[in-house]
């Protein structure tokens, strides 16, 4: 059976961040993820994930001035000495946590740009060997023009081909059957094909992103499908909910811990 995280980014904004916790665990979560940890403490974080009998499923490396509109800074100029403090401050983060996936943003660049693509190849190289010495994977996200125009990896195929090109073990995919669908569609053969470089799952509704229930695609037929797959990570619902987070669990009920 699926193990679900809520992400507490998106759900649970009824309650205060650290309180996201109590609720999704109240809820019937085993498991939590969100964007990023780093205005919470390490130990506020582990405490809330300990008392609440909760694993930690992933969050993202520091994505550079979010509120001034960076979405990642692997692909940018200039950036590298920022990525490699960010790393350590998220390995601080996923000791503390327990988390052994991290996912790294490209941020906002050309994808056919040489500059752009080597940059990208040499953050990542970095950041998955820095993360293999604490046995940590790290993940590549494709994300669609729609909802972050821009954005560096942009393609399926490409995150596929730089996996492949660097060969290196704990470097995995992203799987956000929301970003598959507007990217490319025919999730459920690319889910077969590429289970086995897969590291996450993610879910939303499409085109609308919120709860896993309807729309475009038949998620109780991709629950089973990645059962059958054998799939043993996690599936993080990075939805918005159409309204009250609990009142839209119906979907849930019935993976829901006791």
């Amino acid at each position: 059976m699926p193990i679900f995280a809520a992400n507490l980014t998106m759900m649970f904004n009824e309650w205060s961040f650290l309180d996201r916790f109590d609720a999704a665990a109240d809820a019937g979560f085993g498991a939590v993820e969100y964007l990023f940890p780093y205005d919470a403490t390490p130990t506020a974080l582990a405490e809330r994930l300990t008392r609440n009998n909760l694993r930690q499923a992933l969050f993202n490396l520091p994505p550079g001035d979010w509120a001034a509109g960076e979405r990642g800074i692997a692909a940018l100029p200039g950036r590298f000495d920022a990525l490699r403090s960010g790393v350590e401050e998220a390995l601080d983060y996923a000791e503390a946590t327990g988390a052994k996936r991290l996912h790294l943003m490209a941020g906002l660049a050309d994808p056919h740009d040489e500059a752009a693509a080597s940059r990208y190849r040499h953050s990542v190289v970095y950041a998955a060997e820095r993360l293999a010495e604490k046995g940590i994977d790290l993940l590549l996200e494709p994300i669609n023009g729609r909802n972050m125009p821009g954005y560096f990896l942009n393609d399926f195929g490409m995150a596929e081909q730089i996996i492949a090109e660097l060969g290196l073990a704990n470097l995995k995919l992203q799987f956000d059957i929301y970003h598959r669908q507007i990217l490319h569609g025919d999730v459920a053969m690319a889910l077969r094909r590429l289970l086995p470089i897969t590291g996450h799952i993610q879910i939303a509704s499409v085109p609308s992103r919120h709860e896993p229930d309807g729309e475009e695609l038949n998620f109780p037929y991709l629950f089973a499908k990645i059962d059958r797959l054998g799939y043993e990570g996690f599936i993080g619902c990075e939805y918005v909910p159409r309204g009250n987070t609990l009142e839209g669990l119906d979907w849930f009920r019935p993976f829901a811990r006791s």
